[in-house]
């Protein structure tokens, strides 16, 4: 883990700001291990290794209430939300798995029938995929899937935590 992660780095700087954990908590915890890279604020990529092949989640989580305020106006909005629907459906496209913290129900102040009605429901955003052991040898398919999922974060990061510390600046003014 800790050579594809510094292989990761060397490709590119803005994969070295990871961390690593032992092994993940499960009955048989030594098939597993590990890590993440931070984008921003609860903005990141997520690795675990198996005996199956390497896990890829990215995404938003977990959701603190100012990012989650900050997540609903940009996915209501017609330009930005249009954005995120269309790395969403395509993520989806390409065999990634959508998921996170979702609502039953569309959140208030919201009509029911709005075109992103399915977005706004989420109070956290992830998109994962599996590669398969063999993929996992060198570095090239692991920075390939993490920059497919770059432009997922960078929308993230850019409407949850560049508004997020607008807003805190803005109220910090009052």
């Amino acid at each position: 883990m800790m050579d594809l992660l510094n292989d990761l780095a060397d490709a590119d700087p803005g994969y070295e700001d990871f961390a690593v954990w032992s092994y993940a908590s499960t009955a048989f915890w030594w098939q597993n291990q590990c890590a993440i890279v931070r984008v921003a604020r609860n903005i990141q990529i997520g690795f675990r290794f198996s005996v199956d092949g390497l896990g890829i989640k990215a995404g938003w989580w977990p959701a603190d209430p100012e990012q989650v305020a900050s997540f609903r106006p940009a996915v209501a909005a017609d330009d930005s939300g249009r954005s995120l629907e269309d790395l969403v459906s395509s993520l989806t496209a390409n065999g990634h798995e959508i998921g996170g913290d979702v609502m039953k129900r569309v959140p208030r102040g919201y009509p029911a029938d709005h075109p992103r009605a399915g977005m706004l429901r989420h109070r956290s955003l992830t998109a994962a995929c599996e590669l398969e052991s063999d993929a996992v040898r060198d570095v090239e398919p692991v920075y390939r899937a993490c920059e497919r999922l770059r432009p997922l974060l960078g929308w993230l990061a850019e409407h949850l935590v560049v508004a997020a510390q607008g807003a805190e600046i803005t109220a910090g003014a009052r």
